[in-house]
C-alpha cells in the first residue's frame, strides 16, 4: 500500500486577473500607486499573456486568482508565473502522449 499523495492539479481555467505595476526605468513605482488591471480572464490566458512580455519586465506583473494550494497562492509574481507556464506546457505534453 502506497502513502504517496495524488499529484497536485491546477485549474488553469479558474478566473484570474493580470495586473501591472506602473514603472519608471523598469522599476516598480511604489509612491502611492497600485497595480492596474490589464486582463480579466482565466489563469491560462493570464499566463499566456504574461509570458509574451519581455523577460526583464516580469517583475512588474502580478496574477491574482483563487488559491490552489500548494502550487498556487492568491497572488502570483511574474517570476512564479513563468514556473506555472512551464508546468502547463508539461501537462499539455503529458495529455498529448
Amino acid at each position: 500500500m502506497s502513502n504517496s499523495a495524488a499529484p497536485a492539479r491546477i485549474d488553469f481555467y479558474a478566473p484570474a486577473v493580470l495586473r501591472k505595476w506602473p514603472s519608471r526605468q523598469n522599476q516598480r513605482r511604489i509612491d502611492g500607486v497600485s497595480p492596474y488591471l490589464l486582463l480579466e480572464s482565466t489563469l491560462e490566458e493570464c499566463l499566456r499573456t504574461l509570458m509574451n512580455k519581455p523577460a526583464g519586465t516580469l517583475h512588474l506583473y502580478e496574477v491574482h486568482t483563487a488559491p490552489q494550494l500548494p502550487l498556487v497562492d492568491g497572488m502570483l509574481s511574474g517570476e512564479r508565473v513563468a514556473e506555472l507556464a512551464r508546468l502547463r506546457e508539461l501537462a499539455r505534453l503529458r495529455d498529448f502522449l
